[in-house]
């Protein structure tokens, strides 16, 4: 038997298909509904390793947690991780296998992949009661429709409902809505059960005739409207939002538990890889975290972090330009905290030799960790664990880059004294591990250490637990569906299909 489905499409990007699909994940488990996310395919580079060594992006990891679940490579079978303007590696099935421009990705590939996507997505729907798919940018993307595999072409092979999400924060939600079911072909329009309006302010009586209106004029029907709240995204696909940082600056215990607080200053380096690893730093009370892009802002920062990235010599050289590469070097000089995760790990050693992601051959680094990178062909993709500061520490690697430490002392141990990962020298730190902030005790030791060396009379909350923070954040996901949502005719549709009948909206997809 197969089990039900709902593609969660959107008027655009960033509409808020990710947190509404989590949302439905989380309502649906509450009501004791076995269901796992799907996203066919993801452009993002702010990946996941699963406990089987996949990458995926981590909004489908987030969404199987929003569904108690562990995440596998069969929630995200296609991941594109950009690595300039117009190319990307390719991960299939959480392995990488090569790079691609978009025009030969669009021009062919991707519709090779699109058995690949079916068969994720029919072994998940043999398995749970639902899948929750999420769509990428819009569906009524006309000169993308032929080879799409993520959006109507996905829905159409696999006969999915779906419901179009529209951020009328934004404005222009009505015309947005129209207009993605008016550039549909009769057969993709057949399948648009409806819509559902996200981040909506204010007395939704004054939104009521413009619903109706949308009704009379497409013949579907508004599923639900969304109040918007602050701090309500999970694991964002791009972008420099820290996802948990409003819900906390908000939250009624965010004031500091000791005297100061802690200025953290992220450089915002290009190709930005997984900078929700600064997340946990910004949930716990007291820290501000700041992105980051001129020298200057280093000055009152007490620690800075080098975050990752898919292009560690162009941050290199980025950060050269911006004149931070020598705010950095002052700052390790002068015993002031740094830190370095993955490519920004690299970014602080001597040098890096990289004939693989950026075919640079041998480039000097920052010099301030006695570090040599290699960039191997085969990517490391792991899911460890061990100690650091005397605290138990767990986190992932997503690296090209082998390095080969010469110096120092290391950061993460196996708790017997042999080093794991990493380094560090002073008061600069460097690992590979991307979310090992996220293990409480660790972040509060480092914390405290960073809080030292800065002169700062900052204390770590002492019950600070940044998994209880996203379970809570899950659920306030799953509160807004069921509080907002038409959850009777939402479970109708992931059961049922489309209703049929629905009226075709002209003038539909072009010739």
């Amino acid at each position: 038997m197969t089990g039900g489905g709902l593609l969660v499409a959107g008027t655009t990007s960033d509409a808020g298909k990710s947190v509404v699909t989590a949302g439905i994940c989380r309502w649906l488990v509450r009501q004791g509904v076995k269901v796992a996310p799907f996203k066919a395919q993801n452009m993002s580079l702010n990946s996941f390793v699963t406990r089987e060594g996949a990458e995926i992006g981590r909004a489908q990891a987030m969404q199987a947690q929003a569904c108690r679940i562990e995440p596998t490579a069969l929630m995200n079978p296609v991941l594109l991780k950009p690595g300039g303007e117009r190319s990307s590696q390719v991960v299939l099935l959480g392995r990488p296998v090569g790079e691609m421009s978009a025009r030969g990705y669009h021009g062919g590939r991707q519709q090779q992949l699109l058995g690949t996507v079916l068969d994720s997505l029919a072994q998940l729907r043999a398995t749970y009661d639902a899948v929750i798919c999420e769509g990428a940018g819009s569906p009524a993307e006309i000169n993308l429709r032929r080879t799409d595999i993520v959006n109507m072409g996905i829905a159409r092979n696999a006969s999915l409902p779906v419901l179009v999400v529209g951020d009328i924060d934004r404005g222009g939600v009505f015309a947005s809505f129209f207009g993605t079911v008016a550039l549909l072909s009769r057969e993709d329009q057949e399948l648009v059960a409806g819509f559902l309006v996200n981040k909506f302010r204010g007395d939704v009586s004054l939104l009521e005739p413009g619903l109706d209106m949308l009704h009379g004029l497409t013949g579907r029907h508004t599923y639900g409207v969304l109040p918007f709240r602050h701090g309500l995204g999970i694991d964002e696909e791009d972008g420099l939002a820290v996802s948990l940082r409003g819900a906390v600056r908000e939250s009624a215990v965010a004031a500091p538990v000791g005297e100061d607080v802690l200025r953290i200053a992220v450089c915002a380096v290009p190709l930005m890889s997984n900078f929700t690893d600064v997340d946990a730093l910004a949930a716990e009370p007291g820290v501000v975290v700041r992105f980051v892009d001129r020298p200057e802002e280093l000055a009152d920062a007490d620690l800075v972090v080098v975050p990752g990235t898919r292009g560690t010599v162009r941050a290199l050289q980025w950060l050269r330009e911006r004149g931070l590469a020598d705010a950095l070097r002052r700052r390790a000089a002068e015993g002031r905290p740094v830190l370095g995760i993955c490519g920004g790990f690299q970014i602080l050693g001597e040098h890096i030799e990289d004939d693989v992601e950026s075919r640079a051959g041998r480039v000097d680094g920052l010099g301030i960790l006695p570090v040599r990178v290699r960039f191997a062909r085969e990517k490391t993709l792991e899911r460890p664990v061990g100690e650091a500061l005397g605290e138990p520490v767990e986190g992932y690697e997503i690296h090209h880059g082998v390095a080969d430490v010469r110096g120092g002392e290391a950061f993460i141990s196996d708790g017997r004294g042999h080093g794991l990962d990493g380094c560090r020298v002073g008061q600069t730190w460097g690992t590979h591990w991307h979310g090992s902030l996220e293990s409480d005790g660790f972040r509060r030791a480092f914390l405290r250490e960073v809080a030292a060396a800065a002169g700062r009379r900052f204390v770590p909350a002492p019950d600070t637990s940044f998994a209880a923070l996203r379970e809570e954040q899950l659920d306030r996901l799953g509160d807004l569906i069921e509080q907002h949502a038409d959850t009777d005719a939402l479970w109708r549709l992931i059961e049922s299909g489309a209703p049929r009948g629905l009226p075709f909206v002209p003038p539909g997809a072009p010739a």
